[in-house]
């Protein structure tokens, strides 16, 4: 039956088990689903005897969406796009906006250039970098995934694994060539981002990348960059760290400049259940300065990114996706056909099929691999993208917004996970629909 078979009546008004808000318009049986349907919503949530028609419908996308999509992970789920698991609105795909990524590299992604070019500009503060957009090298595959999972517009998975801002253009500055990012360079590439704002209408910057040490804002070049780049009208979306398990969880800058956006991690299990919601390792406050961060968290494990072509680990995933596809009688043959690819499996060919397919799932669940063309990623790097990502499409929704309303916006409508200390999660996981409301409620 459809998800348009609803229970009025007793159920109206009661919280629904999967999204916990009370449903006017009552609840669909979870029995009265396809079967297939039945397995995706009891795989994410659990075993419920109903949900609400919202969460009926918004499952029902994405089985249309995951059907050609299927990924292995502990909990024998699908791995659900960001888009679906924060109920994002759709109507707003970050249209007429340029976010500047400052990064160690970046490479030119499909997901990012077809059908249509939107990087606008590519900058290297690196003195004579040879590199370029199509090198596929070690320094490219950070910043490759952050503008991705940003503004990927899902062109290897149909659209599936696509960023809120999917149709935002992008202006990509590389930091550094190798290893750890300096904090000087952070700067100059902020520096640069400033010198050419206007010429390109940058209105957004991501920082996927943290400073030195702790430091006062009131004397820390970076951070005063940061507080300039504000004040210039540059939304500063900064990665808050992974240091959360570390007994001061410090907060480098430029996260803990007190204008930007800083941004931790929430760990939602690959679930719409807010029940589920838990905190990742994220960094924490109070900065030195006493200052409150992360102010918001996102989706900071479980994130789907693309994989850097050309490279041992792209060749890996298309063994494993290949193999995971492939049936029992041809296993032997593709893996006899790659055996430079993972001599492990090359050596294991012989054993049965079955103990072939178990090799395989360890391989898919070791490597974090979706397919051939993505891999799921965590850190905080990823959690800003998507809070970068959220902004652009207030803005499109509302391009007179200041940098000062956005992050107002972001608090005021986050929603705070009730089981994690506040310091740990500011004030909660960004609500993208409320978000989008408040932005088109202050349209002038």
């Amino acid at each position: 039956m459809s998800t348009e078979t609803i229970v009025t009546d007793e159920m109206i008004g009661h919280a629904c088990p999967v999204c916990r808000r009370p449903s006017a318009a009552g609840h669909v049986r979870l029995e009265s689903l396809a079967d297939s349907l039945q397995r995706l919503v009891i795989a994410n949530v659990g075993p419920v005897a109903s949900l609400c028609a919202r969460c009926a419908s918004l499952f029902a996308r994405a089985e249309r969406q995951l059907h050609t999509h299927a990924a292995i992970f502990e909990q024998g789920g699908a791995v659900l796009p960001i888009h679906l698991r924060l109920d994002a609105d759709e109507r707003f795909t970050g249209r007429g906006i340029v976010i500047a990524f400052l990064d160690s590299g970046f490479y030119a992604h499909p997901d990012l250039t077809t059908p249509r070019n939107r990087i606008v500009a590519y900058h290297s503060i690196i003195p004579h970098d040879a590199s370029s957009l199509e090198s596929a090298d070690v320094a490219s595959w950070h910043g490759m995934m952050t503008s991705v999972v940003a503004c990927g517009n899902g062109a290897l998975s149909g659209g599936l694994y696509r960023g809120l801002a999917s149709e935002a253009s992008l202006v990509l500055v590389k930091i550094s060539d190798a290893g750890r990012i300096p904090e000087r360079n952070i700067r100059r590439g902020l520096e640069w981002v400033l010198a050419n704002r206007e010429r390109y209408g940058i209105r957004i910057v991501n920082i996927s990348a943290g400073g030195d040490r702790e430091a006062s804002y009131l004397h820390n070049a970076l951070s005063k960059t940061v507080e300039r780049a504000v004040r210039a009208g540059l939304v500063v979306v900064c990665a808050v760290g992974n240091a959360g398990l570390q007994p001061n969880h410090p907060v480098y800058p430029p996260a803990s400049a007190p204008s930007c956006i800083a941004v931790g991690g929430l760990d939602d299990q690959n679930s719409p259940d807010r029940a589920r919601r838990g905190i990742y390792r994220s960094s924490y406050g109070p900065t030195i300065d006493g200052l409150q961060k992360p102010e918001v968290i996102a989706p900071g494990i479980w994130v789907a990114a693309p994989i850097l072509p050309r490279t041992p680990t792209a060749a890996e995933a298309e063994l494993y996706a290949m193999l995971d596809r492939a049936s029992d009688d041809e296993l032997r043959a593709i893996i006899e056909r790659n055996a430079e690819v993972d001599r492990e499996l090359f050596e294991a060919r012989t054993l049965p099929a079955y103990l072939l397919r178990q090799l395989i799932a360890i391989k898919l669940r070791e490597g974090n691999v979706i397919n051939e063309h993505y891999k799921h990623v965590d850190g905080t790097s990823f959690a800003a993208p998507i809070v970068t990502s959220l902004v652009a499409c207030m803005l499109e929704a509302n391009p007179t917004l200041t940098p000062q309303q956005v992050k107002r916006i972001l608090i005021d409508t986050a929603e705070r996970v009730p089981t994690v200390e506040v310091d740990r999660q500011g004030w909660g996981v960004i609500a993208p629909r409320r978000a989008i409301e408040a932005a088109l409620a202050l349209r002038r």
